[in-house]
């Protein structure tokens, strides 16, 4: 996967270890959290690869490519 790759919230959900909608979006109204926000299309949430793959390396682990 490439870093410009967009990736929808429920992909990004099981990325994250099957986190609910919820807890996403409790991580994106928290500013010290520093989640990566989504890009909007339309009604639906993306997120770029290298984004999130970045903010997990900053959390201490790595999504598995």
């Amino acid at each position: 996967m490439t870093e410009t790759n967009l990736i929808p919230a429920s992909e990004v959900r099981a990325l994250l270890g099957g986190i609910t909608d919820m807890t996403l979006w409790r991580w994106l109204q928290d500013e010290q959290l520093a989640f990566p926000q989504p890009i909007r299309i339309k009604t639906r949430r993306y997120w770029r690869y290298g984004d999130l793959n970045a903010w997990l390396e900053e959390q201490g682990g790595a999504a598995n490519a």
